[in-house]
């Protein structure tokens, strides 16, 4: 039954964040929309708190890290920034709804072939433990793309503003 349950509440979730996702792009980007998901996300490791968490070996925190900074190269690779006016945009990736489905379909069939092997808040814990790994270093390639970008519109408007100078 809870498997059951969780895979729906995953799917659920997963439209949700794809439709926040959509929406977030008709905006402007900032440091702080791009920062304040992984400190936000950070609360879920109290958690571990819960004594049958804590059951997760060095060895699969490790192995959940590595699965999830994996993971975040597909998101950095399709994850950019545009200058629309004078403002900074994410470009809208016709990968990411594919990414994101697919990422949702990979950790299905993680938690079907590995749930017989795991408690539920093992394999939970694990599974933050990857969603973690993937949008911590995808958030800072983010930021770093987002400066570079800022660089270029302001380095933009300078010249503009050089150029109306000379002009007048």
């Amino acid at each position: 039954m809870y498997p059951v349950l969780f895979s729906i509440l995953a799917v659920c979730m997963a439209l949700f964040a794809f439709f926040v996702r959509m929406k977030a792009m008709q905006k402007p980007a900032s440091v702080k929309k791009i920062l304040i998901p992984p400190i936000a996300m950070s609360t879920g490791f109290m958690m571990f708190l819960y004594p049958p968490v804590r059951e997760i070996t060095l060895f699969e925190v490790g192995e959940a890290l590595t699965v999830g900074m994996l993971f975040s190269i597909i998101l950095i690779k399709t994850s950019a920034f545009e200058i629309r006016g004078n403002d900074i945009f994410m470009k809208r990736s016709k990968a990411f709804p594919f990414i994101l489905f697919g990422l949702l379909a990979v950790r299905l069939i993680f938690k079907l072939v590995f749930g017989i092997y795991f408690e539920y808040e093992v394999l939970a814990g694990m599974f933050f433990i990857l969603a973690f790994g993937m949008i911590v270093p995808w958030r800072i390639a983010m930021y770093a793309k987002f400066k570079d970008m800022e660089r270029q519109l302001q380095a933009r408007n300078h010249t503009n503003q050089t150029e109306l100078t000379v002009q007048t």
